[in-house]
């Protein structure tokens, strides 16, 4: 049974970029396939026992030992109109100071300018958002950087989750892209939440909304969970990606539902040993991978649901960089006419389990 017609397109991407044999992966990577998944030598699995932290960041189990670092004590206000980014940069470098500290940020609505949250922290943190965090609209307060509004920056076993909300306010940034008004200069606007170098990540039960363009962007990171999310923005908002992956390593997308303006995951160079599955996407522009950068070992799996265009799945590589390892398995996409959709395949090789519709021709 299709989805409702409003999700566009559903598409479950498990991008595998893996060694051969001979090689070796520098840290433990994700189990990356459960039973009944391609069973390819070159497809790496392992234990995920690598994220034995992750519980660290849920506040029904953290111990009474650990430093709770509430915003309000630091002077947050949380009435939506006041500038919070000092408070929040004060709470910071006292939870990242201490050993095993939990950053609080409770049931209120936080304005705030660019902030960095910096490493390396003395330990393991977490970061328990229960309220929101709403982005300055003012273009001016991105006068130093454009490009983020959210960072955490070598943050290392950083825990995000607490079921709040991350609204990027981008509504103004729209406004003025070179995509809504082709009279304007094209210039950039910031990725609402930014992850740099922090390995062993967990980032869970989180809404991300209005992004100013990429919503959560993963960099040079290696052994990260992202799970539970709710990614969404108007579907005629420019250039606002779901989730953008681009340089790391291990990383596994569970049961999340993604629905902008543009594409619904999208992978850059230097990406290794990604496991996606249970995601909804729509609307938006699905999965996009550049046909300049080598895909090999994909797995999309259990896919069900509509496609805006005539073609429900495509795969567009290069014929120096051809496709490889790309496996269907029970895929069942229609048009939202509820008439057949088309494949479109160049330069892949692919194979089918299961029931597949539509085929490469």
């Amino acid at each position: 049974m299709a989805l409702p017609r409003q999700h566009h397109l559903l598409l479950f991407l498990v991008a595998m970029l893996v060694s051969f044999a001979h090689s070796t992966v520098p840290e433990d990577p994700l189990r990356l396939f459960h039973e009944g998944s391609p069973k390819d030598k070159n497809f790496i699995m392992q234990s995920t026992n690598v994220f034995n932290f992750k519980s660290f960041g849920k506040l029904g189990h953290i111990s009474s030992s650990l430093k709770m670092v509430n915003v309000n004590d630091y002077g947050a206000r949380g009435d939506g109109k006041s500038d919070d980014t000092l408070a929040f940069k004060k709470a910071w470098e006292v939870a990242c100071s201490y050993a095993g500290a939990v950053f609080v940020v409770p049931q209120k609505n936080y304005l705030l300018k660019p902030i960095t949250f910096s490493g390396p922290c003395k330990s393991n943190i977490a970061v328990q958002i229960s309220g929101t965090l709403v982005a300055s609209d003012n273009p001016s307060d991105y006068s130093e950087d454009r490009t983020h509004w959210l960072m955490f920056d070598s943050v290392q076993k950083l825990s995000v989750n607490g079921g709040g909300t991350i609204d990027g306010n981008g509504n103004i940034w729209w406004q003025n892209s070179c995509k809504k008004n082709p009279k304007l200069p094209c210039k950039k606007a910031p990725t609402a939440l930014t992850f740099y170098q922090c390995n062993y990540l967990t980032v869970e039960d989180l809404t991300i909304k209005n992004g100013q363009q990429m919503h959560v962007s993963f960099e040079e990171s290696k052994n990260v969970i992202a799970s539970g999310l709710t990614v969404t923005a108007p579907e005629d908002s420019p250039n606002t990606d779901g989730i953008h992956i681009t340089n790391t390593q291990n990383i596994q997308i569970s049961n999340t539902v993604i629905g902008t303006g543009d594409d619904c995951i999208s992978i850059e160079s230097g990406t290794m040993n990604v496991l996606a599955t249970k995601i909804t996407c729509g609307p938006g522009h699905g999965i996009r991978y550049k046909s300049a950068v080598q895909i090999r070992n994909v797995l999309y799996e259990n896919i069900k649901g509509t496609s805006a265009s005539d073609v429900g799945v495509q795969f567009e590589c290069s014929e120096k960089f051809p496709c490889k390892g790309i496996v269907l398995q029970n895929v069942e996409l229609e048009r939202e006419d509820g008439e057949g959709a088309k494949a479109s395949c160049n330069s892949v090789q692919l194979s089918y389990r299961g029931d597949v519709n539509p085929q490469c021709p």
